[in-house]
């Protein structure tokens, strides 16, 4: 008979990551099971005196805490979701594509139109940056300096839990002196619902004043936020089932093994916190305007243009020096993230986006979003897809 393997699950669920993380990890045991779970959201801090007593084939776990030297020498395999800590020799180790992150966010705010920019990270104590913030922020600073703008300055949460009355009056007193209108990349998005509240202790409206751009695409933490914030998708349900696909391998001693799995960045859902075009010149705005509300329809720079109130080529010219890229490039950004996003949140045939998005066939509509994304619609879809693994 299979051997029904014991997998105990150390993650919390208080967040969209850690439910599509476990619902990742859920997949792949009923494909793959029969597999028996034993499941606390506290972690190994509160859990490690019993960890014994679990007789546990292996664990799936978020941060190892002051056992990291401890938990390989007990011989479990482990898969170990990084937050508070950097990859753990010895054990398969799940990120984030920081990199990626840092650079969606800042494409998307330079699209809004924004010249000043601004980040906001969490630390993990009060004199360490958590790891992936750090490297969230470092990707956005260096994306936009290769842009040719200034480094972004940095505000790091650090005591927003012990006082948050107190943390939100320096993070106001911080966003007051900031240039504006400024796009700010919060490193997530409970870090960015909080300086959405800090905008209102300073009198800043969001988007006008300041853009919000999250991570993580908690739909709950997102509409919360007031006004709703656009963030950057993580796919943690496909890092589920790949954490659980490696576990597998560990427990039935595998000889080769990832050290790293990588959680995809997947796409941006605009929202109103940054429902902006924070550009001077008139004719720039009313194009980027009618790019961003006609997303969905099928369009020439002429369209732009007429729309702008003056010629193509004086538009053109204007694009170049205030958004730094042709009028076509643009649209072509704006169609192919949204072609992304369909494919990524619904189940619809690729027909059927074609369709929806105005195009006369699939082809076409497939030859369009590779030029963008350099892959089919359909290996989009098959790496990103929320059913992807």
């Amino acid at each position: 008979m299979q051997k029904t393997y014991k997998v105990v699950l150390f993650v919390e669920s208080s967040r969209a990551s850690g439910r599509d993380l476990l619902r990742g990890v859920a997949r792949y045991a009923h494909h793959h099971g029969p597999w028996s779970f034993y499941w606390e959201p506290g972690g190994l801090e509160s859990s490690w005196p019993k960890l014994k007593t679990l007789d546990a084939d292996g664990i799936i776990l978020r941060d190892v805490g002051r056992y990291k030297e401890q938990l390989p020498t007990l011989g479990i395999p482990a898969v170990v979701v990084g937050h508070r800590e950097r990859e753990v020799r010895g054990l398969v180790n799940v990120v984030t594509d920081s990199l990626r992150v840092g650079q969606m966010a800042a494409d998307h705010l330079m699209r809004c139109g924004f010249k000043h920019f601004a980040f906001c990270g969490l630390a993990s104590s009060a004199l360490e940056q958590a790891p992936w913030s750090n490297e969230r922020g470092a990707a956005f600073q260096q994306h936009l300096i290769a842009a040719g703008f200034a480094a972004p300055p940095a505000f790091v949460l650090r005591d927003a839990v012990v006082n948050w009355r107190t943390s939100r009056r320096r993070m106001a007193d911080w966003l007051a002196k900031l240039p504006r209108p400024v796009g700010i990349l919060a490193c997530n998005d409970d870090c960015g619902a909080q300086i959405a509240e800090a905008c209102k202790l300073a009198g800043l409206t969001v988007p006008d004043a300041v853009g919000i751009v999250g991570v993580d695409n908690d739909e709950v933490v997102c509409g919360l936020a007031d006004p709703p914030m656009t963030s950057i998708a993580l796919n943690f349900e496909q890092a589920g089932y790949e954490s659980a696909q490696a576990l597998e391998a560990m427990m039935r001693k595998a000889k080769t093994l990832p050290f790293l799995i990588k959680v995809p960045a997947t796409h941006l859902v605009a929202r109103r916190s940054t429902d902006v075009v924070a550009v001077e010149d008139p004719p720039v705005a009313k194009a980027l305007r009618y790019i961003r509300d006609h997303a969905r329809s099928s369009f020439s720079v002429n369209d732009v243009a007429r729309q702008s109130g003056v010629s193509r080529r004086v538009l053109e010219g204007k694009f170049r020096r205030g958004i730094g890229s042709s009028i076509l490039h643009h649209i072509r950004e704006i169609r192919t993230t949204e072609m992304a996003r369909l494919l990524v949140e619904t189940s619809w045939p690729v027909s059927k986006i074609a369709d929806t998005l105005g195009y006369a066939d699939e082809r076409h509509f497939a030859r369009y979003f590779q030029s963008g994304k350099k892959m089919t619609p359909v290996a989009f879809r098959k790496k990103f897809g929320r059913q992807s693994a």
